[in-house]
């Protein structure tokens, strides 16, 4: 029996990160030329949460596959995931990543381009280490999620300019941009574990309903957060004036003075922060803040259905344990 056969969920989701986080430092990089390969360093230890590399090893894990089996896969998605954020990084003007300076902060905005075309290629370079007969479906997956996730951050990016968008719309785009790479976990763990082709659309079902779950909670805590491991600034999307589930719920939900006040922040594209506890305020008012709550609650018991089809065992007990929480977090 393995020493891991019999840990808690939670220490068991620990192993499979320090893994992970292993692995990632031993992924062979040139050293030349230093100013590429530093940054493209510089972005792996960032110690983040690995939460996709994860699930994709528990979903392998699920349907028989070894942790070496699907460990090249896994890795691959980690290193795309990085290529995303890199990218989003420019696009965003963000200054930070995971408490440290971003890419094109550090250095500049053409290194941070290439950094993340070199984690892109090393992806697709991870990924055909898998056996020859899983290369083509696998490929070919990829690159769908690939392809879906561009097409989410462009519908993202429109959104700014659009004065009307739906929560539909919105829903849409996070299964573009959110949902595809934790489709991509799940399906590409069952099709190493050997999952029939009507199996792998329940799991891309899960991830879809997970990566819902998870952005709606996300845009609930940059209103909500009360923990100090937050991080952000509270209120941080309304003073941007993104277009997240909570406003656009909103400006479904309010008529009248309520309706014109939150029109206002779509409009002129922003929020003072000194308006933050007034805009909260209304939204708990309208019940926006209990309706998104309440979509948490929705999409996560929907993954967790697709969870429990899953063959019996430490895989799906652990999936369990971390989609409930991915869904708790900071409450």
């Amino acid at each position: 029996m393995s020493s891991t056969d019999t840990i808690a969920p939670s220490a068991y989701v620990e192993h499979l990160r320090g893994r992970v986080e292993a692995a990632l430092q031993e992924i062979d990089f040139p050293r030349e030329p230093p100013g590429l390969y530093a940054p493209v360093r510089h972005v792996l230890e960032g110690k983040g949460k690995r939460l996709r590399p994860v699930l994709l090893l528990l979903t392998a894990e699920a349907f028989g596959a070894t942790e070496e089996e699907a460990l090249p896969a896994a890795l691959a998605l980690e290193l795309f995931h990085n290529f995303t954020l890199v990218h989003d990084d420019i696009m965003d003007h963000a200054d930070t990543r995971r408490g440290r300076p971003t890419v094109h902060t550090r250095w500049d905005q053409d290194t941070a381009i290439l950094t993340g075309d070199v984690l892109m290629g090393k992806a697709y370079a991870l990924l055909s280490h898998l056996h020859a007969p899983l290369l083509p479906e696998a490929h070919r997956r990829f690159y769908r999620t690939v392809a879906r996730l561009c097409e989410g951050q462009t519908l993202d990016t429109a959104f700014a300019g659009q004065k009307d968008v739906s929560v539909a719309a919105y829903l849409d785009m996070i299964d573009r941009k959110t949902g595809a790479l934790l489709e991509s976990c799940f399906e590409l763990g069952g099709l190493i574990g050997g999952a029939p082709p009507a199996t792998l659309d329940d799991l891309c079902t899960l991830g879809r309903e997970l990566g819902r779950a998870f952005q709606i909670q996300d845009d609930l805590l940059d209103l909500m957060a009360e923990d100090t491991r937050w991080g952000k600034q509270i209120g941080g999307d309304l003073i941007e004036g993104k277009k997240t589930y909570l406003l656009l719920r909103a400006l479904e939900m309010a008529k009248g003075p309520d309706h014109a006040w939150f029109a206002r922040i779509a409009e002129r594209q922003g929020l003072p922060p000194a308006q933050v506890d007034e805009a909260r305020e209304r939204m708990q008012h309208l019940g926006v803040v209990e309706n998104a709550r309440a979509a948490v609650m929705r999409h996560t018991d929907a993954a967790m259905n697709e969870v429990a089809a899953l063959p019996s065992g430490r895989a799906r007990d652990t999936l369990r344990w971390l989609v409930r929480d991915m869904q708790t977090r900071l409450h």
